[in-house]
């Protein structure tokens, strides 16, 4: 495979890299809102819990109570779901970024590769350029000396 095409292989790795990486930072953009709509939950229930609790010294009716605790249990059952949905977010955002890291492999593999074939490619030029140098010089050895026997 010649250098060029291995250039265009090497540009496309970088375009599934960077869309890895977004997918990634997307993953954990989500997971961080999940997690900021937990704690928005739980500081509800806390501030609803206060509330109830302030109502409490009041005094009201059982029926008041019981409809408080039924929502207190709603609240609960969310906030589980909630967690349930990060468990969730915290797993996608693992395997997004073991695709990203796996993706960044294979393009530094593929720049490896092109950077060893431009090595090659120098090493063979210089070798080259010196065997030139070397048959110029013969050369020139020869004339002068076939100068000199005359």
């Amino acid at each position: 495979m010649s250098t060029q095409q291995l250039e265009r292989v090497a540009q496309w790795e970088q375009d599934k890299e960077d869309r890895c990486a977004q997918d990634f930072h997307q993953a954990q953009q989500y997971l961080q809102q999940q997690r900021q709509r937990l704690e928005n939950l739980e500081l509800y229930r806390r501030e609803y819990l206060g509330n109830i609790q302030q109502q409490g010294q009041a005094g009201f009716g059982a029926r008041s109570y019981t409809q408080y605790l039924t929502f207190v249990g709603q609240l609960d059952s969310a906030c589980q779901q909630q967690n349930q949905v990060i468990s969730q977010a915290i797993l996608v955002a693992e395997q997004r970024k073991k695709a990203w890291l796996a993706q960044q492999r294979k393009r530094k593999a593929v720049e490896h590769l092109i950077q060893k074939k431009r090595t090659a490619a120098l090493a063979k030029a210089e070798r080259h350029e010196q065997a030139l140098l070397d048959e110029f010089a013969l050369q020139s050895f020869l004339r002068k000396r076939h100068a000199e026997q005359r």
